[in-house]
Formats: C-alpha cells, sequence, structure tokens
C-alpha cells in the first residue's frame, strides 16, 4: 500500500487557511472597500451640496467649483481603485512591501549599515 493511501489526501496544514477562508476574506475585503467608496461618495456629495448653497448665498465668483474638481478627482481615483481598474504598478508595488514585510518580521533584526562606511571619530 502507498502512504497516501493509509494516511488520506494530504490536508492544508493548520496554520494555512482554507481557500474557502481566503476566498471569503478577499470577499470582505472588497465589500469594506465598497463600503468605503460609498462613503466617500456620500460624504463628498453632502459637503458640496453645502458648499455650493453657501457660495450661492454669499455670492461672488464660483469658488466652490475648484473644491469639485480637486475633491472629485480623488472620488474619482477611488472608484477606479474599487473597481479593480487601479494602477497595476500599485498593486505590484503593494506586493513588493508585503513580501518585504513579511521576510522582516521572520528573519532576526539585522544591524543596519551605514551608507558612507564607518565614521571617523574625531
Amino acid at each position: 500500500m502507498d502512504e497516501t493511501e493509509l494516511t488520506g489526501p494530504a490536508s492544508p496544514p493548520p496554520s494555512s487557511p482554507r481557500p474557502d477562508e481566503a476566498r471569503l476574506a478577499q470577499a470582505r475585503r472588497r465589500v469594506a472597500a465598497l463600503k468605503g467608496f460609498y462613503i466617500h461618495l456620500i460624504v463628498f456629495a453632502l459637503v458640496l451640496l453645502g458648499l455650493f448653497i453657501v457660495n450661492s448665498a454669499s455670492g461672488g465668483p464660483w469658488w466652490v467649483a475648484w473644491v469639485f474638481v480637486g475633491w472629485g478627482l480623488g472620488v474619482l481615483a477611488h472608484g477606479l481603485t474599487v473597481s479593480g481598474r487601479g494602477s497595476r504598478t500599485i498593486a505590484a508595488w503593494e506586493k513588493r512591501k508585503l513580501q518585504d514585510y513579511l521576510a522582516e518580521d521572520s528573519d532576526p533584526p539585522q544591524p543596519r549599515r551605514d551608507r558612507n562606511g564607518p565614521r571617523e571619530l574625531t
């Protein structure tokens, strides 16, 4: 008999999440990101409405348009990121940083080296 027949199919180690749990965690992150975008969009609309009313009542130039353009670009970028159309460069950077931090956590701390070499005491 083969060893796998005796022990049954290999199961993932207890410390690693099961595929279903990983999918659930990913779905939760996506829902949280979408919820954050909706909150951002609602706050944007309400604040802009208030600023529009203030700008209308005070007269003068339409300064509220600059707020709309500036903040609107931020809301647009947030929406693109949440919808999955964010930059691949940013996603690659995030992945590299996660790997760096995980490597730092698993390795013992190393003394930092001075880029300029050792300094002489004067």
